[in-house]
C-alpha cells in the first residue's frame, strides 16, 4: 500500500518536533497536525513563560537587596499587563520559530486537529491522509478534582499566563512543583498568596530536606502554607471566592484560585482505542522501550506515555524513536539520573536517588549523607535570612553517589553539571579531589566533609 507520509505526527510539542524533524533528517515523508500554537505545554503555557514570570517575581527583592549594597532605596512600580504582553510576544516569536524549522526541515504543518479513522488513516480538518507509521505526542493537560462543590470556579496554569489583571489575593490548591512555582511567582509579583496543601508537606517524592528547606524558604518570604488543609467547597461571594476549608470556621476569601493539583494525558478523542492502542489505569498511552504501543506502527512519546514528563525527556524519546525508526539506531532511553529543578523561590536542583529511596533500596546501613546547610554570601549584607542547602546520598560500600540536592539561587543550573558527573559513575571521593571555585555555593559540594 502507497502511504501519503512515511511518518504522521499528532502534537507539535518538545516530543513531536524533535521527531519529525530527526526523521526527516533521514529523508523520511514527515507531517506534523497542532491545532494549537506550535511548541507545546512547554513553549506555549509552561517552562518558558513560567521562567520568564519566576524573573519577573525576583525584581521586587532585587530592589530591596541593593540597599544592602550602598544603593538607595527606590520605590518601584509593577506592571502586571506590561509582563504579560512582553511574555507572550516571546512566545509568538518562538512559535514562529519553530513554525520556521518545521518548514525548513521539509516537514509539512497542518494547523488542525487530528484523530485516528483507522490504523493508518487521520482526519485533519476536512481532509484525510495515510501515514506508514504514526506517532502520538499530544502531551498533557491541567486537571481539576471534579468531587469540590464549585471547583469550575478555579483557573489552571493555562488561564492564569493570560489573565487581565493580576490577583491582589491568590489561592493555590496543590503542593507539587507546578503550585510551588506559581506560589513564588505570584508572592514575588506582590500577591497576597494562600497555598492550601492536603498533606503534611510540599513537593511530595523529594528529599525530605530539600522538601523543609523550601518550606521554611517560602514562608519565610511571607506565603502561607497551610498544610493539612482539606477544601470543602467554593463559592462566588461579593468580594471574590469564598473557600470552605474543613474544621475551620472562617472561610478564606480571595480574588482567584489557582488549581494546580495534577495533570494527565490528553488522548480523549484522537480515537485510540477504536484502532486498538491501550491506555494504562491512569489514562496514558501504553508503550514499550521503544515508544511503542499495542499497535505496531503506532508509538508515542512525551507527557502523554507519563513515564518522565519533562521537557528533555520528551525530545530524547522523540529522538531515539526517528533513530530507531528512521535512521537504523536502534536506542532506548534510560531513565535513570534525569536531573530536574523547581522553580520555587527557593529554587530547588536535584538528580538521582533521594535519601528515604536509597535507605529503602541498599538498606539504611549502607547509605550516608553529607549535607551542608548555609546562609550564603549573598545575603551576608542583603540582611536576609534565606538559607542554602546542599546534599549528597552516598552508598557507603562503593562510595558512589546515588544522589545530589541543592536548594537555593542558581540551584538548577549546579546540579545540571553535578549530573553529568553521576552519569559517569562519580564517587565522593572523585569529588573530595576536585577542586572548588571560591567563593560560591557550588564548592561545598565538593567540601562535604
Amino acid at each position: 500500500m502507497a502511504f501519503d507520509y512515511d511518518l504522521f505526527v499528532i502534537g507539535a510539542g518538545s516530543g513531536g518536533l524533535a521527531s519529525s524533524k530527526r526523521a526527516a533528517s533521514y529523508g523520511a515523508r514527515v507531517a506534523v497536525a497542532e491545532h494549537d500554537l506550535v511548541g507545546g505545554t512547554c513553549v506555549i503555557r509552561g517552562c518558558i513563560p513560567k521562567k520568564l514570570m519566576v524573573y519577573a517575581a525576583h525584581f521586587g527583592e532585587y530592589f530591596e537587596d541593593a540597599v544592602g549594597y550602598g544603593w538607595d532605596p527606590v520605590k518601584p512600580n509593577f506592571s502586571w499587563q506590561k509582563l504579560i504582553a512582553a511574555k507572550d510576544a516571546e512566545i509568538l516569536r518562538l512559535n514562529q520559530l519553530h513554525t520556521k524549522w518545521l518548514k525548513d526541515a521539509g516537514v509539512h504543518l497542518f494547523p488542525q486537529r487530528a484523530t485516528l479513522v483507522d490504523a493508518h488513516t487521520i482526519a485533519v480538518g476536512t481532509e484525510r491522509v495515510t501515514a506508514e507509521k504514526i506517532l502520538i505526542a499530544v502531551g498533557g493537560e491541567a486537571i481539576r478534582p471534579e468531587a469540590i462543590p464549585g471547583i469550575e470556579h478555579t483557573l489552571t496554569s493555562r488561564e492564569l499566563f493570560h489573565l487581565p489583571q493580576q490577583p491582589e489575593r491568590l489561592a493555590i490548591l496543590g503542593a507539587g512543583y507546578i503550585a510551588v512555582e506559581f506560589a513564588g511567582i505570584m508572592n514575588g509579583l506582590g500577591s497576597q498568596v494562600v497555598q492550601l496543601v492536603r498533606g503534611d508537606n510540599i513537593l511530595r517524592g523529594f528529599d525530605e530536606d530539600v522538601r523543609n528547606t523550601v518550606y521554611d524558604g517560602m514562608t519565610d518570604h511571607g506565603i502561607d502554607i497551610r498544610l493539612i488543609t482539606r477544601l470543602e467547597k467554593i463559592e462566588p461571594v461579593a468580594d471574590g471566592l469564598s473557600l470552605t476549608l474543613k474544621d475551620m470556621e472562617q472561610p478564606v476569601v480571595v480574588d482567584a484560585i489557582l488549581c494546580a493539583t495534577g495533570r494527565a494525558p490528553q488522548v480523549a478523542g484522537l480515537g485510540l482505542e477504536q484502532v486498538g492502542v491501550e491506555l494504562t489505569l491512569m489514562g496514558a498511552v501504553k508503550v514499550n522501550e521503544f515508544s511503542q504501543t499495542t499497535v505496531e506502527h503506532i508509538f508515542a512519546v512525551g507527557d502523554c506515555t507519563d513515564r518522565a514528563n519533562l521537557t528533555p525527556v520528551a525530545i530524547a524519546e522523540g529522538r531515539a524513536f526517528a533513530d530507531t525508526e528512521f535512521g537504523g539506531k536502534p536506542k532506548a532511553i534510560s531513565y535513570d539520573l534525569i536531573p530536574t529543578s523547581v522553580f520555587s523561590q527557593p529554587e530547588v536542583g536535584t538528580v538521582g536517588l533521594s535519601e528515604t529511596v536509597a535507605a529503602a533500596h541498599y538498606g539504611h546501613d549502607e547509605i550516608v549523607c553529607y549535607k551542608a546547610k548555609f546562609r550564603p554570601l549573598y545575603h551576608t549584607l542583603s540582611g536576609r535570612t534565606d538559607k542554602t542547602l546542599v546534599k549528597l546520598v552516598v552508598h557507603q560500600p562503593t562510595d558512589k553517589i546515588l544522589g545530589a540536592h541543592m536548594v537555593g539561587p542558581s540551584a538548577a543550573e549546579v546540579i545540571q553539571g553535578i549530573a553529568i558527573a553521576l552519569t559517569m559513575g562519580a564517587t565522593k571521593k572523585d569529588f573530595d579531589n576536585t577542586m572548588g571555585i571560591h567563593p560560591t555555593a557550588a564548592e561545598e559540594f565538593v567540601t562535604l566533609r
